[in-house]
């Protein structure tokens, strides 16, 4: 048995889970926020027998798709120390950070 952790971006978690519970993947979804943009972002855990891994991992790449968006980055103000002015730059979101893990032992209570 395996654990798959996946790491996605709110904006896909939703119909993520909707399509692996109808595929009759189990899945938890946890709320969590990144780092770089401090956006919210979902963590799913999805526990699969060995040979559904390849199933459910083509689903996350199906649905997870990445995409381009404006964010604000800081940048230093010439010749004003510590000042930062917001500028507006392009950043690859979307796709999903994925982690499969062996499960020792799986027990449902």
């Amino acid at each position: 048995m395996k654990l798959i952790i996946a790491i996605v971006q709110d904006e896909d978690a939703s119909r993520l889970v909707s399509t692996l519970m109808n595929e009759g993947y189990g899945v938890t979804k946890l709320a969590t926020t990144g780092g770089f943009l401090r956006a919210g972002n979902t963590t799913l855990l999805v526990g699969v027998e060995d040979d559904k891994v390849d199933g459910a991992m083509g689903i996350i790449e199906k649905v997870c798709k990445c995409r381009k968006q404006m964010a604000a980055s800081p940048a230093p103000m010439a010749g004003a120390a510590g000042v930062y002015v917001p500028y507006p730059i392009e950043v690859t979101v979307g796709g999903a950070t994925i982690f499969v893990l062996n499960v020792e032992n799986f027990v449902k209570v």
